[in-house]
Order: structure tokens, then sequence, then C-alpha cells
């Protein structure tokens, strides 16, 4: 027969249950009865949970923000004007077929629109009278004395060639200088079809403002009978004048030519002959 100890009357339920209670607590630290015990435990059990929460706190109070040190932006350039350019002091650009003397100064400058012209004209007779050859340096300029010399400067790129003026154009609106292929290309002209150019003569073999023999073009029209109209009419305004009526890769042109070819006489029918087809040029015949 096993004989059972039995528990002593006054060893509480939490003693039991905590076996490690006798083992964690010192012996003079350690609760008179079970009452004590557990108000004791209780109040440890808060102390240690009052802790938990004052250290979570304290944690997210003391977070620190992190900060990013982002590299500064790049420095913005200073804004520069475009100095003015003297156009005497540009070197000149070596052209084939074209001589120029380096030291050579401008004698006329002139800003417009410049267009270029090709296969239409190309193996042609030119106003000079040389087959105008579109893959050479040339131009078509209306006032300008035959074979001058002018550098062309893109104003947007600020590219710049040499051409001869060979021929006379262009015939359209505000437009300068009719370049050729080739020149086009130089100075970016032959994709956009148009740009702001300067003209600078280097040199010429006649007088630009006094001189010359002058016409007066109009056209284009795109029916005969209309060139024809206006000849006739011009023929009864101005008597002994030539007018000549012709055909040309744009349409119908009438071109007249007071007396003597004299300029000032040509500026007057100039001034005086409106037409709503077309436009009314003066140009220089030498």
């Amino acid at each position: 027969m096993t004989v059972c100890a039995s528990k002593p009357q006054n060893q509480t339920a939490l003693e039991t249950s905590v076996p490690m209670y006798k083992t964690l607590i010192p012996q003079h630290l350690r609760p008179a009865n079970a009452t004590s015990a557990q108000f004791f435990l209780r109040h440890a059990l808060l102390s240690v949970a009052l802790l938990f929460l004052a250290i979570s706190v304290a944690g997210c109070g003391s977070k620190k923000h992190t900060t990013r040190n982002l590299p500064p932006p790049p420095p913005v350039p200073a804004e520069t004007s475009s100095a003015t350019v003297d156009r005497h002091a540009v070197p000149l650009p070596s052209t084939p077929g074209i001589h120029v003397d380096p030291n050579a100064k401008v004698i006329w400058t002139e800003v417009g629109y410049a267009s270029w012209y090709g296969p239409n004209y190309h193996n042609k007779k030119g106003a000079n009278g040389e087959i105008y050859n579109q893959n050479e340096m040339t131009a078509a300029h209306n006032t300008l004395p035959l074979n001058s010399i002018v550098r062309v400067v893109n104003l947007k790129s600020q590219q710049s060639t040499v051409v001869r003026i060979t021929d006379r154009g262009p015939f359209v609106g505000d437009r300068i200088i009719d370049l050729s292929l080739s020149a086009a290309k130089a100075i970016s002209v032959y994709l956009p079809g148009t740009a702001q150019v300067r003209l600078d003569v280097l040199d010429a073999p006649r007088p630009i403002e006094t001189g010359g023999r002058w016409c007066v073009q109009v056209g284009a029209f795109q029916t005969q009978s209309a060139a024809i109209h206006l000849k006739e009419e011009l023929i009864s305004r101005y008597p002994g004048s030539q007018v000549l009526q012709f055909k040309g890769p744009t349409g119908y042109w009438v071109r007249i030519r007071v007396a003597q070819d004299d300029k000032e006489k040509t500026h007057k029918v100039y001034e005086h002959t409106h037409v709503d087809e077309g436009g009314v040029f003066m140009v220089r015949l030498d």
C-alpha cells in the first residue's frame, strides 16, 4: 500500500501553478501568505506591463526621420546675348570657281528671304548668257549687276557661302535671292525651301545704286490670254516701249522696256503697273 503525502493546507494553488516562484524571488522578499503573493504577482506584472509601454512610447517618440542628402541641382547657365557679328571680320568661305580677295570689304548689303531653283532651269541659258548648272555656286538676283560676287549668310544657322550672280529672280513676293541647288545645300536652305539671309556684296562689275539697263517684268499668269491682255494695255499706255509676252517654266510673262532702258522711267512704269495675278518686278538687264 502506497501512502501519498498530502498537500499542506497552507500551500496555495498559486504556489503550485508557479513552480519557479520560489527560485525567482529571494527569500527575504517572498510574501508571507497567499494573499500577499497574489498581490505581489499582480503588482509585478502591472509594473512590467507599464515598463514595456513606457519603452514603446519612448521608442516611438524618439524615432529619427531620415533625411536624404539630395545632390544640388546643376547650375543654370547664364543667358548670354549674341554678340553683333562684324561682317567685315567674318572669314570668307572657299568656293570652287570663285576667286575672292581675302581682304575684300562689303560694299552693299541686303536682308530678306532666300529660296532656291534647280531642275526646271538646269542646263538652260541664264540671264548672263551662261548655261545654268544647278551644281555650281551661283544665284539669281533681280537688281544686282550680273556676275557680282555675294556672300550669303543664313541668319539662323550662321552658315555662309559665296555665290556669283548669273541669273534674274526670284519672282515671288518678298524673296531677294534664288540660290542654286548646291548653294542652297551649303547653307541649309535646301530642305526648308526658304530661309532669312543677309547678302554681303563683295565685288560688282558695275555700280549698284546708279546706272544700268532696266525693265519691268510682270507675271506669272496662268493663261496666255491674261498675258496678252496686259501686253496690249501696256503698249497703249506707253507708246514707243518694247513689250514682250513669253512663256516660262512657271507660266506666261510680260516684259516692258522703256526708251533706253532708263532706270527712272522704268521705275515709274513699275509704280503704276498693278495686276490681280502674279507680281510686278523691276529687273536689271545688265
